[in-house]
């Protein structure tokens, strides 16, 4: 047998040592991490041009919470989520307890009660229960799946008491999202697609009632012969969502005057035409559709976006920070926003179809559904096509807690990539 030479063996050594690199750099998901990093770096420009004529500079804020999501988010990808079923309950019980906190001791700011003050620091809560939420339900479906009308009683009652109490702060964007996470995760665990229109149906109606009345002599008797159609007990299901129908038509006039204040009606209406109030409710939207506009195909270039620079969209940061991409970036940088979102929403589906169990697939589906519900309704506002909520854009708005959010979320769609069925080894 030959014997190798110290040389050979150093040689034998380093090639093994550069295999095993190449082999972990192939295990990364490059698209599960990349898409939110570079998102992230990118906005943290986005955000110091919004900044360049302001008396303050906390940009970089934006990365270090990115930092401390993505530790937080590599080590919840490392644990094994059969680890978390004990403990969903004790969490959202948790999520529940601080959004009561909020109600008593919580910090107002913007006309909001949303926040909690911990070391300095402000924590929003709502943030943290849509993953709390999540979790539950991914859980609770799995173990209990919707066969009959009365199995929606479990998951829209867990979903129903952070809405309410992230709705009252008052907070329209954020409960949103737990309305679109549930009807997404009961899909997804198989409910009848005629059960989610149903379910639906409700707040059409109310929406019909309020602008155009006289469909709902189409839409009423649509729905019924759907729920004729499609529930057990027809009649008594025709009866019962009939009556339904009638009461959310007949309290929306009132729910929309005393229901909601008076910020939140004119966001809801003033997309359809700002120029209505012009210095008022519809100054964001007309400011950031110029601004988008004024970028063009290919943008102003980063840091050099005029109406970005002379802070012509109050918090654009935030909610708004959308805007600033399309001025600085252009169509084309919007366009690869956007693609990046999409190829992000991709990747999640793709995990969801391949990971172990019911509850594991739910999981990342809800959490899918989490950050791409705000995706589109943020970039909608934004351009003009949506009512104004305050959902920010995911890695791009700065925000501190939704960014923490949002990496644990990812963490835990890379936990179940990981373990997933083809035995493939995603990081």
């Amino acid at each position: 047998m030959a014997v190798l030479s110290p040389r050979a063996r150093r040689g034998g050594y380093a090639g093994s040592a550069d295999q095993r690199r190449r082999g972990r750099l192939a295990s990364i998901d490059w698209i599960l991490w990349g898409v939110p990093l570079g998102l992230t770096l990118v906005a943290g420009i986005l955000i110091a041009s919004t900044q360049r004529q302001a008396d303050y500079a906390d940009w970089y804020q934006h990365w270090i919470s990115a930092a401390v999501g993505l530790v937080l988010a590599l080590q919840v990808a490392r644990l094994p989520l059969e680890r978390l079923a004990s403990f969903r309950w004790p969490i959202y019980g948790a999520t529940i307890a601080s959004l009561v906190a909020v109600r008593l001791v919580g910090t107002s700011a913007l006309g909001a009660q949303r926040w909690i003050s911990i070391g300095g620091f402000h924590v929003q809560p709502s943030e943290f229960a849509k993953l709390a939420a999540i979790l539950l339900l991914a859980g609770v479906l799995s173990r209990y799946p919707v066969e009959r009308p009365v199995d929606l009683v479990r998951p829209i009652g867990l979903i129903a008491l952070p809405w309410a109490l992230v709705f009252i702060q008052p907070d329209l964007g954020t409960s949103l999202v737990f309305g679109a996470v549930l009807l997404v995760m009961l899909f997804w665990a198989g409910m009848p697609l005629s059960w989610l229109i149903l379910l639906i149906s409700p707040l059409v109606t109310a929406i019909l009632a309020g602008a155009w009345p006289w469909l709902l002599l189409a839409w009423v008797p649509l729905i019924g012969l759907l729920a004729w159609r499609s529930l057990p007990w027809p009649r008594l299901a025709l009866a019962a969502v009939l009556a339904i129908q009638g009461l959310f038509a007949l309290i929306t006039p009132y729910l929309w005057l005393h229901g909601l204040k008076d910020y939140q009606r004119d966001r809801l209406v003033l997309f359809l035409d700002p120029s209505k109030d012009p210095l008022g409710g519809g100054y964001h939207l007309l400011q950031s559709k110029v601004g988008i506009g004024s970028g063009g195909l290919w943008g102003t270039g980063l840091m050099h976006g005029l109406l970005t620079k002379l802070q012509f969209i109050p918090e654009q940061h935030t909610d708004f920070i959308f805007s600033a991409v399309g001025e600085e970036l252009g169509f084309v940088g919007s366009l690869l926003i956007v693609a990046a979102f999409t190829l992000l929403a991709w990747r999640l589906l793709q995990i969801a179809a391949h990971a172990r169990t019911d509850a594991e697939s739910l999981l990342v589906v809800g959490t899918a559904a989490m950050l791409l519900f705000q995706v589109v309704i943020n970039i909608s506002m934004t351009i003009g096509l949506g009512p104004v909520t305050g959902i920010p854009l995911p890695w791009v708005s700065y925000g501190r807690s939704a960014m923490l959010v949002n990496f644990i979320g990812l963490g835990l769609c890379a936990s179940v990539a990981r373990h997933n069925r083809t035995g493939q080894r995603w990081w």
